[in-house]
């Protein structure tokens, strides 16, 4: 219970906090918790995007409140991670320069650039949607976040504990760390895909290998740039992860 705190006190603003104290410790495995937060920002993002479309919001409006409201729960976490990405990766050649650009709370023209475009397609996309696409909204969410919590077992943490921004070093996983991921990943997920059964979406299933092969692919990139990964490479994992679902929707029959 203490991990599964951690990580909503930590990936979201809401107050949990208040519930009960949380030991430092518990905070290393907040990724592993990941996932099921989803439940609560994919939730939020979908129940917006469907009560503003019964009110008679038109679709880009009510996409627009939905995205706002899930960068209001999180504190745009991940935007600020995609940013501080796209910065590092588009304008770091070395290693050092690279993990030296991510840190700078500065945002420069590649951060810029990378959330217009990745926050420009998330609007159309769900702008597309009719109201009972907001499924989707649920399942992208949950799916893209378990895709891109099993970076923390794939890749050492690239800064030491001192350098982090947050002060904090995810763990990686062992064997029976890895089976238990698994299958809190295979609960999180049943939801979603049950909900988008029950509306006449199976197609969800055969969208779910998607995002787990753009965070392969971005993993072995971090790998070869910086022999690991950093929290803004965990948020930019996230939204790439999520972007590559809607974005493969329309190619599904």
């Amino acid at each position: 219970m203490n991990k599964l705190l951690a990580s909503l006190i930590f990936f979201t603003r809401l107050p949990w906090w208040r519930l009960r104290s949380v030991p430092q410790e518990a905070f290393e495995h907040v990724v592993d918790w990941w996932p099921f937060v989803g439940w609560l920002t994919g939730g939020v993002m979908a129940g917006v995007y469907m009560g503003a479309s019964l009110l008679g919001f038109p679709p880009s409006v009510a996409a627009l409140l939905a995205i706002a409201f899930r960068l209001l729960l999180t504190g745009a976490l991940h935007e600020d991670g995609l940013a501080d990405f796209c910065d590092g990766f588009g304008g770091g050649i070395s290693r050092a320069r690279t993990l030296s650009i991510m840190k700078d709370s500065h945002i420069g023209t590649y951060g810029v650039l990378g959330l217009i475009i990745c926050l420009g397609l998330l609007w159309a996309s769900i702008s597309s949607f009719d109201i009972h696409h907001s499924t989707f909204i649920l399942f992208f969410d949950v799916a893209a976040k378990c895709a891109a919590s099993l970076i923390t077992g794939q890749l050492p943490y690239a800064r030491t504990v001192e350098e982090a921004k947050n002060k904090v070093i995810y763990t990686g996983r062992s064997l029976g760390d890895w089976l238990w991921h698994s299958l809190r990943c295979i609960l999180v997920l049943s939801l979603p895909l049950t909900l988008c059964c029950y509306f006449g979406y199976p197609q969800a299933f055969a969208l779910l290998p998607i995002p787990f092969v753009v965070e392969y692919l971005l993993m072995r990139w971090m790998r070869h740039r910086l022999g690991g990964y950093t929290g803004d490479c965990c948020g930019a994992l996230f939204l790439l992860c999520e972007l590559s679902l809607y974005l493969s929707l329309p190619l599904i029959p």
